[in-house]
């Protein structure tokens, strides 16, 4: 059972993260924020004692997610690759749907303008593709040429870079068919035996045959 010291935190922060998300570091207020915990500004600054301390805190749980789905994607039976698609799809989904990952985003990206010291991003991502496309390649799914350390830096561009374009279109309301749509184009590049709808079947279920690409023809 959580404290109410763990209660007020959770609540202050929950209210930061949805007000950081809608409007920016530089137009959320401790006030704007009291209103909307329920809590006061002295109870606030008793625990976050600052605005940029504040949206660390905030960033900080968003670097803290990626962990907790990697190790979720660890399971005994499955493909190396076919853990690689069902994580892409969990961070996908914890971008457009928790809160506090989403304004984590937001805060790194308006990092300038908070004077506070930031976590480094992306290298533990980074880490995390590699070892599973090294685990890849060991099970004799990727292709010869493929490199996972190289194609790991790529991969997490691309992803990330995806989520970018996907928010500011959208808001990532269709950021599971746009990861599909990535899938579809790296796959055959990384696959020993290409077959990306295949695969993103298994992860995601069928696709209706309107929406498989058309079959690769092989050149004589």
């Amino acid at each position: 059972m959580q404290s109410r010291a763990e209660v007020t935190r959770r609540a202050v922060l929950e209210a930061a993260a949805r007000l950081f998300n809608d409007r920016g570091y530089a137009g959320t207020s401790i006030s704007d924020i009291s209103c909307l915990s329920g809590r006061t500004s002295g109870a606030i600054y008793f625990h976050y004692t600052s605005k940029e301390l504040l949206a660390l805190a905030v960033i900080k749980e968003h670097f803290a997610t990626w962990p907790r789905l990697i190790e979720q994607q660890a399971t005994v039976g499955r493909m190396p690759l076919e853990r690689l698609l069902r994580l892409s799809y969990a961070v996908a989904r914890a971008f457009r749907d928790d809160i506090v990952v989403s304004a984590g985003a937001r805060l790194w990206a308006e990092r300038r303008a908070i004077d506070v010291a930031m976590p480094v991003p992306f290298v533990d991502w980074t880490d995390a593709v590699r070892a599973l496309l090294e685990q890849a390649a060991a099970a004799g799914e990727l292709a010869p040429h493929v490199k996972p350390a190289q194609a790991a830096h790529a991969v997490v561009c691309a992803f990330f870079g995806l989520h970018t374009v996907s928010d500011a279109l959208d808001g990532r309301t269709g950021i599971e068919d746009d990861l599909t749509d990535l899938w579809h184009f790296l796959l055959p590049a990384l696959q020993a035996r290409p077959d990306p709808a295949a695969l993103i079947a298994d992860v995601r279920g069928p696709l209706p045959r309107s929406e498989l690409p058309a079959p690769a023809h092989a050149s004589n």
